[in-house]
């Protein structure tokens, strides 16, 4: 009778944990974080990148995170909710999820890119094994989307405008894009008024606890699109960004203060292999599905 009680106690455990161990010997679960304008569930976009995942790998659970109650929502938060708000919603929700427990791999479309390394750096458990990021950018923007500032006057002058407010703290707490917005003929204003970028980036000091979660990541894959329209400029998919006070010279991530200082154990990483530089042709977020399996699905196995 005793052996039989601990059969059926053993048995109740197995179910309600049923869950947690799900995953253990199979594909490790995946996170999708969409971009601006995108919701978790358009068949267009995640829905078919989900789709496209799920036939690649069997039996992988996907979540294409979903910030807001419904699509609609998901989409405007992508334009008007304080990112670092939106980061507590989603750290909560994978922290609640009994599927990614053992751990997962994130993959982040635009600017989900950044978001899920803050997700990575701010909120390590459950653990992320590798980060994707495709077309994510990680020094910020400074051009208005398909509109590079330095091959027109009338995009300069928007992106002088926008830059004009952005580090209003209205316009901070109430406009995504500006939560990223990296003025390079204004690094101190930047660092001072950026609420998400300049402290995700170490620009104002260094959090020991930021560095060290994301050194955890077994791979760090960024994604580069040498057409790209949308980013400026686009080596911000690679961290490179522009040479401090002025907009037309570059330098790659190597080259930054970010690097050199490693205030994030990029250089680390770099030197461990574990930052991998990926291109494709196209404009941005344009890849055929030939090279999405042959380049992103064998980080996700």
């Amino acid at each position: 009778m005793e052996k039989l009680r601990l059969a059926v106690f053993l048995f109740g455990v197995l179910v309600v944990l049923g869950d947690s161990v799900k995953g253990l010997g199979g594909p490790l679960p995946l996170v999708i974080w969409h971009g601006m304008g995108d919701s978790c569930c358009n068949p267009l976009s995640m829905g078919a990148i989900k789709k496209m995942v799920e036939q690649k790998i069997p039996g992988i659970y996907v979540l294409s995170l979903k910030v807001g109650n419904n699509i609609v929502e998901d989409m405007e938060n992508s334009f008007f909710l304080n990112v670092n708000k939106q980061l507590d919603l989603v750290c909560e929700q994978l922290a609640k999820d009994p599927r990614l427990q053992n751990g997962y791999n994130g993959m982040g479309f635009s600017q989900g890119g950044q978001f899920l390394r803050a997700v990575v750096q701010k909120c390590p458990s459950p653990p992320m094994k590798n980060l994707i990021s495709i077309g994510g950018q990680h020094q910020g923007v400074y051009g208005f989307p398909r509109c590079p500032g330095e091959i027109s006057q009338i995009c300069d002058w928007i992106r002088k405008t926008l830059n004009a407010g952005a580090y209003t703290k209205v316009v901070q707490e109430h406009l995504v894009q500006a939560e990223y917005w990296h003025d390079p003929l204004n690094e101190d204003q930047y660092r001072n008024g950026s609420i998400f970028l300049a402290d995700l980036n170490q620009e104002n000091g260094v959090n020991e606890s930021y560095k060290r979660n994301l050194q955890t990541l077994e791979k760090f894959v960024m994604v580069k699109f040498l057409n790209d329209s949308m980013v400026d400029p686009v080596d911000s998919e690679w961290f490179g960004f522009y040479k401090p006070g002025q907009s037309k010279e570059t330098m790659t991530l190597q080259e930054s203060s970010l690097y050199t200082e490693d205030r994030l154990g990029l250089r680390e990483m770099d030197k461990a292999g574990k930052l991998v530089f990926l291109t494709t042709e196209g404009e941005h977020l344009q890849f055929t599905d030939i090279w999405f399996n042959e380049n992103i699905i064998p980080y996700l196995l």
